[in-house]
């Protein structure tokens, strides 16, 4: 059910295409901002159902143009840093972001449980381990780049922006359980269920606009539903 804490708001979707960023699509839309999407050429057919209700800039989001022209006037960037390729991808794409939203905008961007703002995250050996394989076989077909992705939060940290860096866990599709519950910290019990609704994931991304207790934070999320969240709250 919509709001309108949006209206009379614009929003960029820096990689509106993608699940997570059509699920943004969705419930910025239905918080009443005025939407902007950035997407490669060849991937804006995927937003044909929203036709008309956005207005779509097609281009890589690492291209500091397309970035320019795509956040000018918005009051909130929304941005998926997804490590593709081995050309600087994600950083790429932050530091546009980062160069061109305009002064005193709201930046929220996505990554995942890896990504650690301090240091004091706490992660199991086999969490590591599949990190580390991933990494190890992304470089080798050259279709990811982990570390990349590590260095483009790595460059949000140290901006003076006011950012968020939502860090989701493991994601599976299904209806929306609501907002998931956060932790300053992976290794927290709260988190220990390693599970998120995606559109879930995205609900979070477009709530964190309007809170302002989560600037200059990394929130590690989970779902609300969730054993491991339930038993927290309870």
């Amino acid at each position: 059910m919509g709001t309108d804490r949006g209206r009379g708001k614009r929003v960029c979707i820096v990689g509106a295409s993608g699940k997570l960023g059509q699920y943004m699509v969705r419930h910025a839309l239905e918080r009443g901002y005025e939407v902007v999407g950035v997407c490669r050429e060849r991937s804006v057919p995927k937003l044909a159902a929203y036709e008309g209700q956005l207005t779509v800039v097609p281009g890589a989001t690492n291209d500091p143009e397309v970035i320019r022209r795509a956040v000018a006037d918005c009051d909130g960037v929304l941005t998926v840093l997804v490590p593709w390729g081995v050309q600087q991808y994600a950083s790429g794409t932050a530091q546009a972001v980062l160069d061109h939203a305009r002064p005193g905008a709201r930046l929220v961007f996505s990554c995942g449980w890896h990504i650690t703002k301090d240091g004091q995250d706490t992660y199991s050996r086999l969490f590591k381990l599949g990190v580390r394989a991933a990494a190890v076989l992304g470089r080798l077909v050259r279709a990811v780049e982990i570390d990349d992705q590590v260095e483009a939060c790595r460059r949000v940290f140290a901006s003076d922006t006011r950012w968020t860096v939502v860090r989701g866990s493991t994601l599976e599709e299904g209806e929306s359980q609501g907002l998931p519950v956060w932790s300053r910290h992976v290794g927290d019990p709260v988190l220990a269920s390693d599970l998120t609704r995606r559109i879930d994931f995205a609900l979070f991304m477009v709530e964190a606009l309007t809170d302002d207790s989560l600037v200059h934070e990394a929130p590690a999320i989970v779902g609300c539903r969730t054993p491991s969240a339930l038993a927290h709250t309870g």
